[in-house]
């Protein structure tokens, strides 16, 4: 076994005992923090990250008030092209499966499979729809843009908070803790389109403070420990593809779910591959016999 196994097995290990709850609150509290001494994070972790700030709308770092307006900046415009294509990368990141959904199972790196309905906070009829169809995961590393954007355009149905625990959602994570994905802390956007529905869905994370839709605002905290479900189908909440949809106060993972014979992934989106927002996803199979 390498050194670097070693080590990714150890902080996979090191999880199951730290009290992961407590450490997120912890990094809400000083990513939120206007104090002085907060704010030096900022130029460390662009340094140690590598992040690139020439793409920013403000690439000065002194001038974000705390370290979430730093991580949730805003890019500058005509830095992420909206491909002319039918589905778009919601974010940057790296890909970390494109799968078919078999006996509404999502097969996970490694082996590792959990349920659609498990994703979606236990709903079966939510799931139903997306038997056979497309899975598509992407985590977004601490450098990355963290705002989320639509893939297509949609109409908002519902959104579900569903509690869990905040394992780290990095690559060795992933591929050590089974089912991780259906375990952590999540935001499940059920979305309407010309193809049916699709859900995008929004995986919280060790030290991911928070989770916030445009139209919600604030999703978590609070933290109240069960499932809150609210349903939108009294109002009109639409939103064009590549639109911003929401954001991760520090940066996590997202999991879109499309029904059968709606789209098919890019053959070059393979696991670890990088892509970035609005960028092409997927071509789409023939929706007419959908709607």
């Amino acid at each position: 076994m390498s050194s670097s196994d070693l080590h990714d097995r150890l902080f996979v290990q090191l999880q199951h005992v730290l009290p992961k709850q407590a450490l997120t609150r912890f990094a809400q509290f000083v990513a939120n923090s206007r104090a002085p001494w907060t704010r030096g994070i900022i130029p460390w972790f662009i340094r140690k990250y590598g992040v690139d700030m020439s793409e920013a709308a403000d690439p000065d770092p002194t001038h974000y008030a705390c370290f979430n307006d730093f991580f949730t900046r805003a890019l500058r415009d005509g830095v992420r092209p909206l491909a002319d294509a039918p589905f778009v990368s919601p974010v940057d990141g790296s890909v970390i499966d494109c799968v078919t959904l078999r006996d509404a199972t999502i097969l996970q790196v490694k082996g590792h499979a959990y349920s659609a309905q498990a994703l979606v906070g236990g709903d079966a009829s939510l799931a139903a729809p997306f038997e056979g169809g497309e899975a598509i995961s992407i985590y977004l590393s601490p450098k990355d843009y963290h705002r989320i954007h639509m893939p297509c355009d949609g109409r908002l149905r519902r959104m579900i908070h569903v509690p869990g625990t905040l394992y780290s959602v990095n690559p060795a994570t992933v591929a050590g803790v089974p089912a991780l994905f259906a375990r952590n802390e999540r935001v499940v956007c059920l979305f309407d389109s010309a193809f049916g529905p699709f859900v995008l869905t929004l995986v919280g994370a060790m030290a991911v403070g928070s989770m916030q839709t445009v139209w919600h605002g604030l999703i978590n905290p609070p933290r109240p420990g069960t499932l809150r479900d609210w349903r939108y189908d009294d109002q009109d909440i639409r939103l064009a593809r590549g639109e911003e949809m929401g954001r991760f106060l520090l940066g996590s993972t997202v999991v879109m779910l499309f029904p059968k014979n709606v789209l098919r992934a890019r053959a070059d989106w393979t696991p670890g591959c990088s892509v970035r927002m609005g960028e092409p996803m997927a071509e789409a199979i023939d929706m007419s016999h959908v709607r």
